[in-house]
């Protein structure tokens, strides 16, 4: 089995409509990437990529870059291309933190469709359900945070992660509004994607612990290590990081080295794929640590990464972005969450949900198609 054809799909996500309370206009409406690998014998592995920069790059990266490393070769041959790949980036290419983590998840989706196995057990399944937390958006006021926590926990969802949008002082007062909005017995976190001092982090942090909080996220920027170390230093409350830190599993254990923090992070989007994300679960878990994977911005991706979860043992959470809306397309229906606020990895074989494919077609800004010769 070889792959003999790689296909992608430009699609402008502004040009489709979504019904909801921004009148057709998704908070966040960079383009998508569609990326179709089929092999010799007909096996198609599917996955989606961001393209927030611009279509155009994403796409040529793939065709210029990657194509010609994975056109003619086996599927199985993952980790010799993965590595591959990272000799190319190293070698000026410099991929978007995006790719190539669309590729991987594409070669492992064949190979599971190949093995008649959902992605879960193909990777070696531990679980079949987590827990989500609702993970919602910068908004400019308190009430509205407040009203989204609400609003998810009359859905059943028991933990919803706030983006506050600072300053800090601003912050810790959602902070302890949402506490006094969703009582005790509801989970919170806070991931303020901020650029804190130290001392406002450790301040903010202990008003965290008062309040119950489970985690504390990406209060600076993942490289300011040494002010992650202090941070964990001084705090009982769990800091989770390395959200964007760049060079996949070693750039990660650096962190772990210099206990910069509790809890790593790993998304197949951001982490070069499932191979990579495979490779930051394993690493923390022989310290004894919980990889907390990290929303794509993209359901179809998304349930990638509920695959991973599902077979590694140290991840906790499904992160459950909202409004669901905004971040569905181009996957055909919602992501399956009950009313008790659990998901369900699918049982079909591969990734095991289906794209939309006349709406990428409907809103298809460039198509395009190499064949292995």
């Amino acid at each position: 089995m070889i792959i003999q054809k790689i296909e992608t799909w430009w699609v402008r996500r502004n040009k489709c409509l979504f019904d909801d309370k921004r009148k057709g206009k998704s908070a966040m409406d960079w383009d998508v990437l569609v990326l179709k690998l089929t092999t010799d014998n007909g096996i198609e592995g599917i996955a989606t990529a961001l393209a927030a920069r611009s279509g155009n790059v994403t796409e040529a990266y793939i065709m210029d870059n990657i194509a010609p490393v994975v056109l003619g070769r086996s599927p199985y041959d993952r980790e010799k291309i993965w590595h591959e790949l990272w000799n190319i980036d190293r070698h000026l290419t410099f991929f978007p933190v995006y790719l190539p983590g669309p590729i991987d998840v594409a070669l492992w989706d064949i190979c599971a469709k190949a093995a008649g196995l959902p992605l879960y057990q193909y990777l070696g399944a531990y679980r079949e359900q987590l827990p989500v937390y609702a993970s919602g958006l910068f908004h400019p006021t308190e009430q509205e945070y407040i009203d989204e926590a609400l609003y998810y926990k009359s859905k059943g969802i028991k933990c919803y992660k706030v983006h506050p949008c600072g300053p800090c002082e601003m912050d810790m007062q959602i902070h302890q509004h949402l506490r006094d909005a969703v009582g005790d017995d509801f989970q919170l976190m806070s991931d303020p994607v901020a650029e804190y001092t130290l001392d406002e982090a450790i301040r903010v942090g202990r008003q965290l612990e008062r309040l119950n909080y489970v985690w504390l996220e990406e209060p600076f920027r993942d490289f300011e290590l040494y002010k992650y170390t202090q941070l964990c230093e001084a705090l009982d409350l769990p800091i989770a990081a390395t959200e964007t830190t760049r060079g996949c599993h070693w750039g990660v254990a650096q962190v772990i080295n210099q206990k910069a923090a509790d809890i790593v992070r790993a998304d197949v989007s951001w982490k070069c794929g499932i191979t990579g994300t495979l490779k930051i679960a394993h690493l923390a878990e022989s310290f004894g640590m919980n990889c907390e994977i990290h929303t794509t911005t993209m359901n179809y991706m998304d349930i990638v990464n509920l695959h991973v979860s599902c077979a590694i043992r140290n991840c906790k959470w499904f992160e459950y972005f909202v409004p669901e809306e905004d971040f569905q397309f181009p996957m055909k229906g919602w992501l399956p969450i009950d009313e008790n606020g659990i998901i369900t990895v699918p049982k079909q074989p591969g990734v095991g949900v289906e794209l939309d494919w006349d709406l990428i077609e409907n809103n298809c800004v460039s198509y395009k198609k190499l064949e292995n010769n």
